[in-house]
């Protein structure tokens, strides 16, 4: 009897040992865990950035046509980050959206028209020239570059980087009408877009640069985008609108963007249920917009033409 009690005892002991080993080796597992999940996982209340609200703020009302208060919240951006180049380049973006809206830019009647989409807005390039823009952007630039001196191969510089080359691009193109500077200026935010994706592939807004440019050459005369070829500029429209569609789908700032000019090609691409389906987000998104209801009403006035 004595023996078994202590048999007993010490298979008690061992069991014990046996789960305060488990116990512990738990804890620690659930401490590295939690050291290892993002701070709203563990529990951890993180305040959000402000400045990082008034540029999402005033991206929102970029996309609302609201200009004025959109430089507003750039303005404000600046004051917090001054070292920043994203609130100076959203800045520019302002301008230069502001004016493509004035010009008719993200409607079907331009970007249907070849002569209006390959060649620019109607009048003469000075009359149209935007000073603000082409100041707050060259600026903008300027910045990305210092920040890229202190930060080499930056995400967030290399962004602002491929932004405004590739504001400047369609700038040249589309306002100033100077084709051949656009070209350069698209091939080289190519290149940035490149450089970033291949640091950051989850900075999708570089495909706003690398699909629009793939799909506008893309729409180029064969002679020109032979041309073009020997140059070492390629062109195509299923890849631009597949790489618009991924910045339309993941992008941040530019997702609204990627959108219209993807909903645009789909018209010109006869996919006219795509193309609703994406101006029927942004109607929903930004009902301040009436622009993308008016989409919706000339888009259903074309498939009802067609039909009959």
């Amino acid at each position: 009897m004595r023996n078994n009690r202590q048999a007993w005892r010490r298979r008690n002991e061992l069991a014990i040992q046996v789960a305060t080993v488990c116990a512990l080796c738990f804890l620690v597992a659930v401490s590295v865990r939690a050291q290892d999940e993002p701070a709203a996982q563990a529990g951890v209340t993180v305040e959000a950035d402000p400045a990082d609200a008034l540029l999402e703020a005033g991206f929102h009302q970029l996309y609302e046509l609201n200009f004025t208060g959109a430089r507003e919240h750039f303005l404000s951006y600046q004051k917090m980050k001054p070292g920043d180049p994203m609130g100076k380049a959203a800045e520019a973006a302002s301008y230069l959206y502001e004016e493509f809206n004035a010009k008719g830019v993200f409607t079907s009647e331009f970007f249907l028209n070849d002569n209006k989409l390959l060649g620019g807005v109607e009048g003469k390039a000075s009359a149209n020239r935007n000073d603000a823009f082409v100041d707050s952007n060259r600026e903008a630039r300027e910045m990305a570059k210092e920040w890229l001196k202190t930060k080499p191969n930056d995400p967030h510089g290399l962004l602002v980087l491929t932004l405004t080359d590739g504001m400047e691009s369609d700038y040249d193109g589309i306002i100033e009408k100077k084709q051949l500077p656009a070209l350069n200026m698209m091939r080289q935010a190519e290149r940035e877009a490149n450089a970033l994706l291949a640091i950051d592939p989850d900075a999708q807004d570089a495909y706003v640069a690398l699909g629009a440019s793939s799909y506008i050459i893309g729409c180029m005369p064969g002679f020109k985008r032979a041309f073009l070829w020997f140059g070492g500029v390629h062109g195509d429209r299923t890849k631009g609108m597949d790489e618009m569609q991924m910045a339309a789908d993941h992008g941040h700032y530019l997702r609204p963007f990627a959108k219209i000019l993807l909903a645009l090609a789909c018209e010109r691409e006869h996919q006219m249920d795509r193309a609703r389906k994406l101006l029927t987000e942004l109607a929903a998104e930004f009902p301040a917009n009436p622009l993308y209801a008016h989409e919706i009403e000339l888009l259903d006035h074309r498939v009802a033409a067609a039909a009959s």
